[in-house]
């Protein structure tokens, strides 16, 4: 019978699910297999969408509720679980799912919906530093959102939009609003859509290295979050950096992914609670 926990992240756009089997060697967690994920839209009902995905990650990989042993909690909205055993902060758990997939990472720049955040990791994968800007959408997912609908294409297609810039332009303001407005100025006076894509990528890269500036750029650095997906995002950064990113295959279920590594060190190679002194089943 497989070792199973379980990581929700229950972001303000996003909620992730991630199933790990774990398997012990001399009474220690040794290894860590990613059984199953899922990713889900959070919507107005986050509780529902922490049961949906986990709901789904579960059928994906053939297993139910009762085989789960530890399940951690994570995110924007990870007090609402109540099948959660534990919570942990968002910060920790980036941390921990960045420095498993890449251990010898130090940076890792997070770009979620609503918010983004820098952290500093030391050789053990522990958190010495951190910066988080969840006070304003600048530079986030949403903010990507509303520049994408005011250019007139998919969010998935910025991107590469902006590979076609032949012309240098600034978009000055951070301001979701105010950039905006200067989306649609340059767009009235016939500046093409590639160069304003990339224009916008470059002002998030500028605030994002500002960010680390303030830690500290320490190589290596990963980037994690829905924003990674952005490959126009991604090659602004890392010309503001003047450094090659480490990108995960599925950068959204990092959080996830480190919560389920520390639920994975909760439990006893009998799959026992070593926290709560006792078994879910």
């Amino acid at each position: 019978m497989p070792t199973i926990v379980a990581g929700v992240d229950v972001g303000s756009v996003a909620t992730k699910v991630v199933l790990l089997d774990v398997g012990f060697e001399k009474g220690c967690a040794s290894s860590f297999n990613i059984k199953s994920f899922s990713v889900k839209q959070s919507g107005a009902a986050f509780l529902k969408a922490a049961e949906d995905a986990l709901a789904e990650a579960l059928d994906l990989a053939g297993l139910m509720f009762k085989d789960v042993r530890y399940t951690i909690s994570t995110g924007y909205g990870r007090q609402i679980v109540p099948f959660a055993d534990k919570q942990v902060t968002e910060i920790s758990c980036h941390a921990r799912g960045a420095k498993h997939l890449f251990p010898d990472v130090h940076t890792i720049i997070d770009i979620g919906g609503q918010d983004s955040k820098t952290i500093r990791v030391d050789s053990q994968g522990g958190v010495s530093n951190f910066i988080m800007n969840d006070k304003c959408a600048a530079g986030t997912g949403r903010f990507l959102e509303v520049m994408a609908r005011a250019l007139g294409v998919k969010l998935q297609e910025l991107g590469t939009l902006s590979f076609q810039s032949k012309n240098d332009i600034e978009v000055s303001s951070m301001c979701t609003v105010f950039a905006e407005s200067e989306v649609i100025s340059y767009l009235s006076k016939g500046f093409d859509k590639s160069d304003v894509a990339a224009a916008i990528h470059n002002a998030i890269a500028r605030r994002v290295a500002g960010m680390v500036g303030q830690l500290g750029l320490v190589e290596r650095v990963a980037m994690t979050g829905g924003v990674a997906k952005n490959p126009g995002v991604v090659r602004s950064l890392e010309m503001k950096l003047g450094t090659t990113l480490l990108l995960p295959e599925e950068p959204q279920i990092m959080g996830a992914l480190g919560a389920a590594l520390i639920a994975a060190g909760q439990i006893s190679p009998d799959g026992i609670s070593s926290a709560v002194g006792g078994s879910k089943a």
